[in-house]
């Protein structure tokens, strides 16, 4: 789930309904979901990452899972007309679900980072250039993992990366400038967590975390300062969830939550953050 500056509205793809992977695509307008009749799309999966191109303007989806195998394929939705084209890069990362996918700090093109192949979590941070994907060969790399943050954060001009599952410990957090990553220490963070939402609040001007697994359903909220996480306490929280979506309505300047599951219901619930 993600917004698309094309066509002023947040764009959500596939998923799992416990019974079958899905395909379909819906777009938000700040009030009510529709269901687009695409002609092309995607096959079925959960667990892809997705992020905006804010070059080309293209919605950039990469990877996910399928029940069966795990997906390396590329795809670019265009807002103006609703279309999904697979892209045909000469260069493929690995087939991961659960990739973290940003706009990258530099140029506004898509990078990626992280997942899970079935066997390793990945560690390497890759480009989009709008026609290919670029391994970026930094300095220092954090530990590998999927299914945790990565966020643009245009005030102080890098990526947040913290969280998800991995082979080591994830209990991190890191900043990309668009050249390399950098460990941050923060003196405090939320417990490890993983399966969250994850943006950028520009009424904030923090990346929001929230929901996600720890030892349990988690319905926390988290924000990041630019050197610290500060833990929110909403009035009224959605019961606690993983693998949900977030992002925020540019258009209606609302942040918006959708889906998600605990551990015997899935939901398909909107939320929206109110700013008191």
């Amino acid at each position: 789930m993600v917004y698309d500056g094309v066509s002023q509205k947040i764009i959500l793809f596939g998923g799992y309904n416990a019974t079958s992977y899905l395909n379909d695509t819906w777009t938000w307008n700040g009030a009510t979901w529709t269901k687009i009749a695409t002609a092309n799309a995607p096959s079925p999966r959960a667990a892809s990452g997705i992020g905006v191109d804010r070059v080309t303007g293209k919605v950039v989806l990469f990877g996910g899972y399928d029940g069966n195998n795990y997906l390396g394929d590329t795809w670019l939705f265009d807002g103006s007309n609703n279309t999904w084209t697979q892209a045909t890069p000469t260069t493929v990362p690995t087939a991961v679900t659960l990739p973290m996918l940003f706009n990258d700090p530099l140029n506004g093109h898509v990078d990626q980072f992280g997942g899970f192949d079935g066997f390793l979590y990945q560690n390497i941070t890759w480009r989009w250039s709008g026609t290919n994907w670029i391994q970026v060969n930094t300095h220092t790399i954090p530990y590998a993992r999927g299914a945790g943050t990565a966020v643009y954060d245009p005030v102080h001009k890098n990526v947040v990366l913290w969280g998800g599952l991995g082979d080591l410990n994830p209990l991190n957090t890191w900043t990309f400038d668009g050249t390399d990553w950098t460990e941050q220490f923060p003196s405090t963070q939320p417990d490890i967590t993983y399966y969250l939402g994850s943006t950028y609040d520009p009424a904030l001007q923090q990346v929001i975390i929230t929901g996600g697994f720890d030892s349990s359903n988690f319905s926390e909220t988290w924000v990041w300062t630019g050197s610290d996480w500060l833990k929110l306490t909403p009035q009224i929280n959605p019961p606690g969830r993983v693998s949900l979506g977030l992002a925020y309505d540019e258009a209606s300047q609302q942040l918006i939550m959708f889906g998600g599951q605990n551990a015997t219901t899935l939901f398909n619930g909107t939320w929206k953050l109110t700013k008191r």
